[in-house]
């Protein structure tokens, strides 16, 4: 689809021309010679300059002046050959036509003049009557119309080759994003600044098929840049539209693209103050857009791969809690906790999203634990202990060996979750920040769970209780940095609690 708006061109300006000569009348019987002049349709318009000086600060100031009209001899006898170097050489103008009129042609002999000066005609005053003046204004402008139109040519190309640039490193960048949000956030980023514009939204469709009701809630917005609301009753028109007819659609400044993937959940781009954008520009947001769809069923099938990996690690963590005699939503409260411990340290996003996918696997090795051992009410002797000892070890051998970013942290909290801050934990003995960080997050978590909920040996403790064994433990058992963090960010884990009671 065009994004350009099927109005008429737009009227084009006057030719601007600016006659420089220290005589009056000059000025005004060009003018009036000129008046009915037309050249694509265009008239003229005269800027004036008396002298040299006022010439060049006319030239430096408006880029778009068509033809000079220029004297010779003004306040010094070659002050128009003066402003004929300036403007190619020190303004580095190519491109105004240059008529030079004398009326002492002993001044400035044309042979010389043409040979030394890149001027493009050269006249005698006696001889610009009307029908001279008219011919003479329409080759030079004609001429400058023709240089402009290559040279417009020339740089559409070059903005076409950078912007395709940009395009291909913009889409090289964002498809490489592994999650939806990232992906949705990196789009509009891009897209945003291929367009110079301020407002964008990116959403998908809640429902699988078809929108869900007619308001803001059959849509999950994916990504927004700017603070004004977009989602108007317009716009709501406009997206039901797009949904409905399943095109993409310019109206008045709103564009709203429409991306349907194989998983039914269609998504929306809108962006806002899109009626002036160039014909170039509209190209290259095609080509950006068409490669979007096919990226958002590569981001989806990745994110469900996840979500199921993460599903049933979740399950496969419950078997060993209820095995246990654990409570059925510990590994859950666990790692949410993980997530918030792990955000509030400042870990990367992917970093928080593996730890908390991987902190259900942490007793897997328990699996493996005989019952006598596993489910004894009361405590073990030496030789059980031993044996219960065992599960990290057990728990590495099950996950180790895998290339996936979650079984591999799994792996690692599996094997190092009973280690202790000061070196006093098994199976390795490890010490300080030896134990992987992934490890000390769990640690911490585990120990706050089992504190705060009922178990077969043990009530639960009140927040307060559990706030002081925190910190009797830190330095010792649980890494000081991650006891902190929790205890400051307590109010979202007692949330968690209440959102996943026992």
């Amino acid at each position: 689809m065009s994004f350009l708006s099927p109005a008429a061109s737009p009227k084009l300006p006057p030719w601007k021309i600016l006659l420089v000569d220290d005589e009056p009348d000059i000025h005004d019987i060009t003018k009036l010679t000129l008046t009915r002049f037309r050249l694509d349709g265009r008239g003229l318009t005269f800027l004036h300059a008396y002298t040299g000086m006022e010439a060049k600060e006319v030239l430096a100031r408006e880029k778009d002046i068509a033809l000079v009209f220029l004297d010779v001899v003004m306040e010094r006898e070659d002050s128009g050959l003066e402003v004929a170097r300036w403007m190619r050489q020190d303004l580095d103008n190519q491109f105004t036509r240059i008529v030079l009129r004398t009326g002492q042609p002993g001044q400035a002999p044309e042979e010389r003049v043409i040979v030394n000066y890149d001027i493009n005609d050269y006249k005698e005053k006696t001889e610009l009557d009307r029908t001279k003046l008219f011919t003479t204004t329409f080759a030079a402008l004609r001429a400058y119309r023709d240089i402009m139109k290559v040279e417009e040519a020339r740089l559409q190309q070059m903005h076409y080759r950078e912007g395709l640039e940009r395009v291909i490193a913009a889409s090289t960048h964002i498809f490489k994003q592994r999650n939806l949000k990232d992906f949705a956030n990196g789009l509009l980023l891009q897209v945003v600044a291929l367009l110079r514009l301020e407002q964008s939204m990116l959403l998908r469709l809640r429902g699988a098929t078809a929108i869900a009701g007619d308001g803001a809630g059959a849509y999950e917005v994916l990504a927004q840049i700017g603070e004004e609301t977009l989602l108007t009753p317009e716009l709501m028109a406009q997206l039901h539209a797009a949904q409905s007819n399943r095109i993409s659609k310019l109206e008045g400044d709103t564009y709203v693209g429409y991306f349907p993937n194989n998983s039914g959940k269609a998504s929306l781009l809108v962006l806002k103050g899109v009626e002036e954008i160039s014909e170039i520009d509209a190209k290259l947001l095609e080509i950006f857009c068409s490669g979007v769809a096919i990226a958002f069923d590569n981001i989806l099938l990745n994110q469900e791969i996840t979500d199921t990996q993460a599903e049933l690690i979740l399950r496969l963590g419950d078997v060993v809690e209820s095995r246990s005699h654990e409570a059925g939503n510990h590994v859950r409260r666990m790692a949410e906790v993980c997530h918030v411990l792990a955000k509030a340290a400042g870990l990367p996003d992917d970093e928080v999203a593996v730890l908390k996918h991987a902190a259900p696997m942490h007793d897997i090795g328990k699996i493996a634990t005989p019952d006598s051992v596993l489910l004894k009410p009361g405590k073990l002797d030496p030789e059980e202990w031993e044996i219960m000892k065992q599960h990290p070890a057990v728990g590495l051998s099950i996950l180790d060996g895998s290339q996936r970013p979650i079984l591999k942290a799994a792996a690692v909290i599996a094997h190092q979750h009973h280690e202790k801050y000061d070196g006093t934990g098994y199976p390795q003995g490890l010490k300080g920040e030896d134990i992987h960080q992934y490890a000390r997050i769990v640690a911490v978590a585990d120990v706050f769970d089992a504190l705060m909920h009922k178990r077969v040996y043990k009530d639960a403790w009140p927040v307060e209780r559990v706030t002081e064994y925190l910190r009797e433990v830190s330095g010792r058992h649980l890494d000081p940095r991650f006891v902190e963090l929790l205890i400051q960010n307590m109010d979202q884990a007692l949330a968690i609690n209440e959102r996943l009671p026992d």
